[in-house]
């Protein structure tokens, strides 16, 4: 069973950073894609970005394509998620989570529990 577990966020100004990070356990990072999911009330829950399982792609949603940007340490066996020029538009529940391949939220095996992100001066 995977277990993810989202840390960093919090309150930021807007054109501020804030870096989030996922701890996952229970299968070495290479056996899944690990992506970034955005929840907004009343919307559907939005691709941020992902990494897939061999580490050697990476895709980002529209809105934060040149500000977010994913990563992960195979020996920590965290998945991070920089974000910079942060927006109001940012605000939301991140959600990491985990599949087989990089795609929508049909496809996500696994989620975390989620962590708040607002942005607001």
């Amino acid at each position: 069973q995977l277990q993810l577990v989202e840390s960093g966020g919090g309150l930021v100004q807007p054109g501020g950073s804030l870096r989030l990070s996922c701890a996952v356990s229970g299968s070495p990072l290479e056996n899944y894609a690990i992506g970034w999911f955005r929840q907004v009330p009343g919307k559907e829950r939005e691709d941020i970005a992902c990494i897939s399982a061999s580490g050697l792609t990476e895709t980002y949603g529209r809105s934060v394509q040149g500000r977010f940007s994913i990563s992960r340490d195979r020996v920590k066996k965290t998945v991070s998620l920089q974000m910079n020029s942060l927006r109001l538009g940012d605000t939301g529940i991140y959600y990491c989570a985990a599949g087989q391949i990089c795609r929508g939220p049909e496809e996500v095996d696994y989620w975390g529990q989620g962590t708040q992100v607002t942005v607001s001066s």
